[in-house]
């Protein structure tokens, strides 16, 4: 536990605000190509400002306030000005329907809502806004596309004091309630205190030795617990600076801008990262890449440069398995890949592979102060000082999901080697049966797949039928490439080849009978991918399975739904 049990994000704010007032802590690109690069000091000035006029609307004691709207500067310096007014966040991902953000401005009680940089604009944006409560007080971040009767940040800067007396939040007080993304059901609302959230830097510290020196790329969702620990309270923890993103279109260049030395990032983007240059290499680069040369150093250092990754120490991985082909080609680099485990309930930490120490396929050992056990079931269980509070308003199912002893049924299926590392090896509730009698776990079946960069999304289902079978989702560029029937005659065979491969490694009843290529692209938008860009199985399964008995008719390997 913490040498100063007292503790919080702000009081973090305020110390760096302090001991390093003109070092840049926010650097946010803006629409006009300009770049905001706001330092510890001018940081401390908005939020205390901010918090002193919302103390002003003397709103109940403890209450909820969201915050909805893309990575940004102003939205990490709402989040500390809601704490600092004594108030509790409530996280929105921007990607959410008007349907699921009304169910949790209501189940969460909020009393005002924060709205940020959104992806959508015109008709899509109007609608959405319709769509929110009337009532609720809204504030208007920079950024955000035009909202009636908004208040709008930058005039309550200008017309308001710091706010005085400034006092800190209670350690073990609930400061934050993160709504799972809810890849089944209807979104928990997971209940963190101070302590909870910045208990998960002492395990960072341990692994990577993070310092004010380091810099982030805060691009993943702040709604998500992962994101928010990793880069916005590591850096509060460690007094780094983080730099956002203004969009896909500049991605690139706010990457090469912030030439981070701490990564963090899910293995689409790394498989992008390499199918956009690995895979563009000769087979002269390739070979050159496993010597120690000169000109392979010359050759390690510009491809990572392309990517913006030449700075970079550290680079993490997770929210999903990480080929093990795509872990080699970035050892090639000099990079290892450093695998990252945790859930919402105790802030996304829970294991991390320490550098040296990686085992493919496992995703490291328990965190600084974790304690795992697998169940007699096979369940992975975790008692964390990240641990959660609870969840907000359930506290029967608090209750059932926490043992006696204090340990986190997480839900997941693994197994833990001789040095505490842990595999995970699928969901409990993912498990099906077979038509024979066979129960067959999907999660290590479509990790096999990772080879194959053409397909984004992978789903192996089959229960009640003979034998499982995988359906894929391809992406973009893919399904425009092989839009044409003639064009599918090469891809079919690499495939096919690679369905042959799979199947040599499984048991004969989880063999795969045939791959399905979806006609939809599978999205946050239609309700098959959740915000951080997992499948929502349960949601597949009831759109695709009715078709599944006509497939297996068709008696083919591989099946175009278009």
């Amino acid at each position: 536990m913490f040498k100063n049990d007292s503790v919080t994000l702000v009081g973090q704010l305020l110390k760096w605000g302090r001991e390093q007032p003109n070092a840049p802590f926010l650097v946010q690109p803006m629409p006009n190509g300009a770049v905001l690069s706001l330092n510890w000091a001018e940081v401390v000035g908005q939020v205390k400002r901010m918090a002193s006029y919302l103390r002003s609307l003397s709103l109940p004691a403890n209450s909820q306030i969201a915050i909805l709207g893309k990575n940004s500067a102003h939205w990490v310096m709402a989040d500390l000005s809601i704490m600092l007014a004594g108030y509790v966040s409530v996280p929105l991902y921007p990607t959410l329907d008007s349907d699921s953000i009304n169910y949790i401005l209501d189940h969460s009680e909020s009393s005002l809502i924060f709205v940020g940089k959104m992806d959508i604009d015109g008709e899509e944006w109007e609608a959405l806004e319709k769509a929110l409560p009337s009532a609720l007080p809204k504030i208007a971040l920079p950024l955000a596309p035009s909202i009636s009767g908004a208040t709008c940040w930058n005039k309550v800067i200008a017309s308001n004091d710091l706010i005085e007396p400034v006092v800190l939040p209670d350690a073990d007080a609930l400061a934050t309630i993160i709504y799972t993304s809810g890849s089944t059901g209807v979104p928990k609302g997971v209940m963190h205190s101070n302590r909870s959230m910045l208990a998960v830097c002492e395990g960072f510290q341990g692994a990577f030795n993070m310092t004010p020196a380091d810099r982030m790329l805060s691009y993943l969702p702040l709604a998500h617990a992962a994101e928010r620990a990793i880069v916005e309270t590591s850096s509060l923890f460690f007094g780094f600076c983080v730099f956002f993103s203004e969009g896909l279109a500049t991605f690139a260049d706010d990457l090469r801008r912030a030439q981070p030395t701490v990564f963090f990032s899910v293995p689409r983007l790394w498989l992008k990262f390499y199918s956009t240059v690995g895979q563009q290499l000769t087979s002269e680069q390739e070979v050159l890449l496993e010597s120690e040369s000169p000109e392979a150093g010359g050759l390690r250092k510009a491809i990572l440069a392309k990517l913006g990754l030449q700075e970079t120490r550290v680079a993490l991985t997770g929210s999903a398995p990480i080929s093990k082909d795509i872990v080699e080609w970035y050892r090639k680099l000099g990079l290892e890949m450093l695998d990252c485990y945790g859930m919402s309930e105790n802030f996304a930490t829970s294991h991390v592979s320490k550098p040296g120490q990686v085992r493919a396929g496992y995703v490291g050992s328990p965190a600084e102060g974790v304690e795992a056990r697998i169940s007699a079931s096979g369940e992975l269980q975790v008692k964390s000082p990240g641990q959660m509070l609870g969840y907000f308003k359930l506290p029967e199912q608090t209750q059932s999901e926490i043992t006696e002893d204090g340990f986190f049924k997480t839900g997941d299926c693994g197994v833990i080697d001789h040095l505490g590392r842990l595999k995970i090896t699928g969901r409990v509730k993912d498990i099906f049966k077979t038509s024979k009698g066979k129960y067959v776990a999907p999660v290590p079946i479509e990790q096999k797949f990772d080879g194959m960069a053409e397909f984004e999304s992978v789903c192996v289902m089959g229960s009640g039928f003979p034998q499982p079978f995988a359906l894929v989702s391809l992406g973009e560029e893919e399904r425009k490439r092989y839009q044409d029937i003639d064009s599918r005659g090469h891809f079919e065979k690499r495939v096919e080849k690679a369905l042959v491969s799979i199947n040599e490694s499984l048991q004969p009843h989880e063999t795969i009978s045939f791959i399905v290529i979806a006609e939809d692209i599978w999205s946050i938008g239609n309700g098959l991918l959740t915000p951080t860009m997992k499948i929502k199985r349960p949601m597949i399964e009831n759109a695709y399975l009715d078709l599944a008995t006509e497939w297996f008719d068709l008696n083919k390997t591989i099946i175009w739904q278009y």
